[in-house]
């Protein structure tokens, strides 16, 4: 039995998991910042990072406890590195140094991007490489072949807005609150469609080619912004959550569509936090039934989002690679760990 223990602090979230094999989760626990940052209706990267180092070492307790583990239990300690807010990746790399050196356990430095595609190695069998690993939240749209640990090749990325940010952005917008994205999704599932009644919204991207593979979301908030503009009255909220959602959600269809075609790749694995929006989850399991391609999401929602199960679970596999790092590693905003070294 691998035990292992996997700290995150990239974000908004702060959250400490161990795993035994990689494959099972022992003990997870997340403090989320959510209602400390909805004020501003984003992250504040000071509060941040300041929420990480009030709570982390309380989480790290509570997993021990409860699972009765010892350190001298324990094979790795996995750190998500990169990328991240540079101040709160720092309080997460401090504690894995701590565990480190107090008690000779190896740290295994995790991508913080790639740990959303091998979550879903807790709860099925990891496919074959190669995969088309699609991320999408609130700081990304994009999509990577992924062939094989530590090895992520960037197909597409958005050109603006991600997803998650133009969820967000839109919920500002209509005065909903933040975050955008479960709002939204709630008022898009409550409204009715009118028979024969089209969407206020163009189609994303609609001049690009067969070839071309891209995100791009201002367009469709501005969409939003000018729908509202033209009211004179209340503007129905319902009918904009929908067609917002849906004309989002069209353009990660067809991009998962150009992205198999292109790389004859048909195992595909969507992640991050949008992926907990059952629409998206309900559209993209069609497409797979209808193009015949493997699909794989976390099927817990919360493993959607930043967790340290995850950063656990993809360390377990870098750790049997025998991919450590020293006490003094970096941490970096940026996407490479070349980038960084």
């Amino acid at each position: 039995m691998v035990y292992g223990i996997g700290i995150e602090s990239s974000c908004d979230e702060t959250s400490i998991a161990i795993v035994k094999d990689g494959k099972e989760l022992v003990s997870l626990k997340v403090y989320s910042q959510i209602e400390t940052h909805s004020p501003y209706r984003g992250v504040v990267p000071e509060i941040a990072s300041r929420a990480h180092l009030e709570k982390i070492n309380s989480l790290l307790s509570v997993c021990m406890e409860e699972t009765n583990l010892k350190f001298s239990d324990l094979q790795y300690v996995a750190v998500t590195g990169y990328p991240g807010l540079v101040g709160s990746l720092m309080i997460g790399a401090q504690l894995a140094r701590c565990i480190s050196l107090v008690h000779s356990i190896p740290i295994v430095l995790v991508n913080h991007l790639e740990a959303h595609l091998t979550v879903i190695g807790l709860e099925n069998e990891l496919p074959a490489f190669p995969w088309l690993g699609v991320l999408l939240s609130g700081g990304n749209s994009s999509i990577y072949v992924y062939k094989g640990f530590g090895d992520l090749e960037l197909l597409t990325d958005t050109k603006d807005d991600s997803l998650g940010e133009a969820f967000d952005k839109v919920s500002a917008i209509l005065g909903l609150p933040y975050p955008g994205g479960p709002i939204i999704e709630k008022m898009a599932s409550s409204y009715q469609t009118e028979k024969g009644e089209k969407s206020p919204f163009p189609k994303l991207l609609k001049e690009d080619t067969q070839d071309t593979i891209r995100f791009s979301y201002s367009g469709l908030k501005t969409a939003v912004l000018y729908y509202i503009k033209s009211f004179t009255e209340t503007p129905p909220i319902g009918k904009i959550a929908y067609y917002f959602q849906k004309t989002a959600f069209e353009l990660v269809v067809r991009n998962i569509r150009k992205a198999i075609e292109k790389t004859q790749i048909k195992t595909v694995v969507a992640a991050g936090g949008v992926m907990a929006n059952e629409t998206l989850r309900s559209t993209l399991q069609k497409e797979a039934q209808n193009r015949e391609f493997q699909l794989y999401y976390p099927q817990k929602k919360i493993y959607c989002t930043d967790n340290g199960a995850m950063v656990a679970c993809l360390g377990y596999h870098l750790w049997k690679e025998k991919k450590f790092v020293g006490l003094d590693f970096k941490v970096s905003p940026k996407r490479n760990f070349e980038q960084i070294l």
